[in-house]
């Protein structure tokens, strides 16, 4: 992976972990960088899946990855949040 590759991820990450967190009703208390985390997580993942359904190359905006990845990140961000909730 290029070092574009890696920072487009990151960029991603950020986006896709917000949105993850934002789908989710009530407040979250984990910080910015677990949240960045999940987000660059559940875009690998969710590209992953999403070449495996055969749905990543798509012409225009790939809508069904962005989706997969988006839900994703908010099982990642209330997951975490219930471990931390125990701790």
């Amino acid at each position: 992976m290029e070092i574009s590759g890696i920072i487009s991820a990151i960029v991603i990450g950020v986006v896709i972990g917000t949105l993850g967190r934002l789908v989710l009703p009530g407040r979250q208390r984990i910080g910015v960088l677990w949240t960045i985390a999940v987000g660059i997580a559940a875009a690998f993942v969710g590209t992953a899946v999403a070449a495996a359904l055969g749905v990543a190359d798509t012409r225009g905006v790939d809508w069904i990855e962005w989706l997969i990845q988006i839900a994703l990140a908010a099982v990642g961000v209330a997951a975490l949040e219930r471990l931390r909730a125990r701790a």
